[in-house]
C-alpha cells in the first residue's frame, strides 16, 4: 500500500489544501489543512515528497512557504 492510500487527507477535498492567498481566509483554510495533516500516520513521507515535487498547497503540514524556506535553507548549507 503506498503512502497516498494511508493519508489523513484521502477523503478530504483537495480544495482544502490549496488556499488562495496568505492573508484572512486562507490562513484559516491553511490552519485546517494543517490539522488534518497533523494526524496522518505519513506526514513524513508526504512532507518529504512535496519538499521534491510540489510548489504549491499544503503538504505535509508545510505550507508553500515552508516549504520554499526550507529548500532555501538546504541550498545555502
Amino acid at each position: 500500500m503506498s503512502w497516498r492510500e494511508q493519508a489523513a487527507c484521502r477523503g478530504e477535498d483537495p480544495a482544502l489544501f490549496f488556499p488562495v492567498g496568505n492573508a484572512g481566509p486562507a490562513m484559516v483554510q491553511t490552519a485546517k489543512a494543517k490539522a488534518v495533516c497533523a494526524g496522518c500516520p505519513v506526514i513524513a513521507q508526504c512532507r518529504e515528497w512535496a519538499h521534491a515535487h510540489e510548489d504549491t498547497g499544503v503538504w505535509g503540514g508545510e505550507d508553500e512557504y515552508e516549504r520554499r524556506a526550507a529548500r532555501r535553507r538546504r541550498s545555502a548549507a
